[in-house]
């Protein structure tokens, strides 16, 4: 359960932090001016993701200005839904917002995620009807969309990312999911619970650009996939079945041949282009069984999701080990 300050409900504020050192005085200024307005209280929770341009000193700073801002800097880059986990474990106010240090997300959207909530939904997903965004980064973020939804069978929106706000028991939940692939949209969807989501406005990025390069986007999609679906596992039974079904008819044409129409038929150019394609097959199936077997025997390591070199700021009560 979240904690409560004089009948106000807490809102904790989980802030992953990466190559944004300059936007966090003004970040946190404006969401505590936000929040205060509902009104409520606040924890904002400043997640350092070993960012290379020494956020941590000003995450030290803005604790000493104002003890509701925590910080907590991981042992290393662990990546952005790793440190969201890590916010999520240490926070404890009554709704927790999660949203990223770039200034995209724009903290005065909070109080109307906060008054959707208060309709009866326990996650609020905001919505960036018009991404201020690259060419490049909008089409990938559609194209990681739609190649996911088709491996998991389902529908998502690539106007929407971590930008929420969920209930205590949403946070309570989710902090019992600790597989190491982690994405946080998709795992609050699969939790259920009363979801909805407002339109907002999503600004341009304040400093730095993303750090989603197309091989981090094309390895965060194949982690969902894989810890979300086994759709190419049975991909990979159905296109075996048929490369051996039309294996089958060719053998019977050639024997036809042969028997029938007393044609012989040149083998060895066909043999090898057969041998080459089916090895080729078989080796990209292994690879399929494969990355599902890295994926079991990573988690079957046990390891921690992220490790805390130091924290700055207590707790208000016990939280989630």
């Amino acid at each position: 359960m979240g904690i409560s300050y004089k009948n106000e409900p807490v809102i904790s504020v989980v802030v992953p932090v990466y190559g944004c050192k300059t936007c966090l005085v003004e970040l946190c200024s404006r969401i505590k001016e936000t929040v205060l307005s509902i009104p409520a209280q606040y924890e904002i929770i400043l997640v350092n993701d070993a960012s290379p341009d020494q956020a941590w000193e000003v995450i030290a700073r803005l604790h000493e200005q104002d003890n509701k801002i925590k910080g907590i800097d991981l042992a290393k880059n662990f990546g952005q839904h790793h440190a969201i986990t890590a916010g999520l474990d240490y926070a404890q106010g009554d709704w927790v917002v999660v949203m990223d240090c770039d200034l995209q997300d724009r903290p005065e959207e909070i109080k109307l995620l906060f008054e959707k909530a208060m309709e009866g939904y326990d996650v609020v997903f905001a919505q960036r009807v018009k991404r201020q965004d690259k060419s490049i980064k909008r089409l990938s973020s559609k194209l990681f969309y739609k190649i996911y939804d088709y491996f998991a069978g389902q529908e998502s929106d690539a106007s929407i990312a971590n930008y929420s706000i969920i209930s205590s028991k949403v946070a309570s939940s989710y902090r019992k999911m600790r597989e190491q692939n982690r994405y946080y949209p998709m795992f609050i969807k699969w939790l259920g619970f009363k979801q909805t989501k407002i339109p907002v406005q999503h600004d341009q990025r304040k400093e730095g650009e993303s750090s989603y390069n197309l091989k981090k986007l094309v390895s965060l999609a194949t982690d969902a996939i894989v810890s979300q679906s086994n759709k190419p596992l049975r991909i990979s039974i159905s296109f075996g079945f048929l490369m051996s079904l039309v294996s089958f008819v060719y053998a019977v044409y050639l024997f036809g041949r042969y028997f029938f129409l007393d044609e012989h038929v040149q083998g060895w150019t066909s043999v090898m282009v057969s041998i080459f394609f089916i090895g080729g097959l078989i080796f990209f199936q292994f690879g399929i069984i494969g990355l599902y077997l890295g994926k079991i025997f990573n988690e079957t390591k046990n390891r921690p999701i992220y490790t805390v070199r130091n924290v700055i700021g207590e707790k208000q009560e016990d939280g989630v080990d």
